[in-house]
């Protein structure tokens, strides 16, 4: 600093003309800057401001008349907007590349289309999967393997069709069984379901409300088969499950105090009921559906049966209150006391709203936050954010979608 100092004071403002060097002289235009990759730029000038620059400037103000500071200042202001990430000098680098996301109970999962698995979040259970009990506020690549096909929460299926679980018991993925036809799975904090090639539907976990369909309540430590039907899509939410079968009928099962069965009733079922006679639905989450039409329904506290949520007929995919139209637009509303909705308030919003103006590709609602991934295969995260669950490098809640943080440097 002090060698900076003497620079300086050796170079008086007057003795450098600023009408000696033209700004004519290097127009502008002569830089293109697309010339200059904004993630080729060195951070360490950044630092180089931050740590001496910039401190010598506010030292020198003390001693120093107005005058003299200019050019200085001068320096600094052109320097500044410069600034990026670069990979090499310890910058964050983005997630990218992503294909699937899971927003779980204050964690989140995601696989890229190398295959890899990542997790980030809260790890006190060992939810993880990295053999720690330590939080993240990053994603953390769980093993080597490069054959992760799909993930919800804390289970997940490869592409030789094995199931694989952690958490609890384990803080590294284990094996469940020796099947290799398993081709879907959703888990909730109390049970999970999965679906194997042939259509079977299979169970769990806790089932204090039947929720895992099995017609007891007897909690399960193995999957167990729900019937004899074949199933298209699986949701387990809560306390209660939600599948469609083959023939795009709706069903449902567990607790129901809040008529989160959408049948019509707030009595709990330990098998699968049906809901209404349609048999056009296609997919499902939680309390939230949507048919071969395009239309939106929805289940659950002031009505105990599906109605019908405006009169679009353009959705294309569902999780939680958050969807995507075919158009790649993204939609929220419903209860956003953490900002889950990405709306930049934390109103409730009790229709949907569009969420910025960007395309998106999928979309995962888990306790609190929300997870994304746009076309372009990059990673979006906001809401809670008190484990680290958003993978933004901090804990600090997002009212609007954030980039997820690949590493802190690479």
């Amino acid at each position: 600093m002090i060698n900076l100092l003497k620079i300086f004071r050796s170079v008086p403002f007057r003795s450098v003309p600023f009408r000696s060097v033209p700004f004519r002289s290097v127009p502008f235009r002569s830089v293109p800057f697309r010339s200059v990759p904004f993630r080729n730029l060195n951070l360490n000038l950044l630092n180089l401001h931050l740590k001496i620059v910039l401190p010598s400037i506010i030292w020198q103000s003390c001693r120093l008349p107005l005058r003299k500071l200019i050019l200085p200042l001068f320096i600094l202001t052109l320097t500044l907007p410069f600034f990026a990430c670069d990979p090499s000098s310890g910058g964050p680098v983005y997630f990218h590349d992503a294909a699937i996301v899971s927003a779980g109970n204050q964690h989140t999962g995601a696989i890229k289309t190398d295959g890899t698995l990542w997790t980030w979040g809260r790890n006190d259970l060992g939810q993880l999967g990295d053999g720690t009990n330590i939080d993240s506020d990053v994603p953390v690549k769980i093993g080597t393997d490069t054959n992760w096909k799909t993930v919800s929460g804390t289970v997940a299926i490869k592409t030789n069709g094995t199931l694989w679980a952690w958490g609890g018991a384990s803080s590294t993925p284990v094996k469940i069984g020796a099947d290799t036809d398993w081709d879907t799975v959703s888990e909730s904090y109390s049970h999970a379901a999965a679906i194997k090639t042939n259509g079977e539907l299979w169970a769990w976990g806790d089932n204090y409300y039947g929720q895992l369909g099995d017609g007891t309540k007897t909690n399960r430590n193995t999957p167990v088969k729900i019937g004899s039907d074949t199933w298209i899509a699986v949701a387990a939410d809560g306390y209660h499950t939600v599948a469609i079968k083959t023939g795009g009928s709706l069903w449902a099962w567990g607790k129901n105090d809040s008529g989160q069965l959408g049948d019509g009733t707030n009595i709990d079922r330990t098998a699968p009921v049906q809901i209404g006679t349609d048999t056009d639905w296609k997919t499902v989450s939680g309390t939230v559906a949507i048919k071969t039409n395009g239309t939106l329904w929805a289940w659950g506290g002031a009505s105990s049966t599906p109605v019908k949520i405006g009169a679009d007929t353009d959705w294309d995919t569902v999780s939680g209150t958050v969807a995507i139209k075919k158009d790649g637009s993204l939609w929220a509303w419903g209860d956003n006391t953490d900002g889950q909705l990405g709306s930049d308030t934390k109103i409730y919003i009790p229709v949907p709203i569009q969420i910025g103006k960007d395309r998106w590709r999928e979309v995962s609602a888990g306790g609190g936050h929300t997870v994304a991934i746009k076309k372009d295969g990059s990673l979006w995260a906001w809401g809670y954010n008190g484990s680290g669950q958003l993978g933004d490098g901090t804990t600090t809640n997002r009212n609007t979608p954030t980039k997820v943080i690949h590493s802190a440097g690479e």
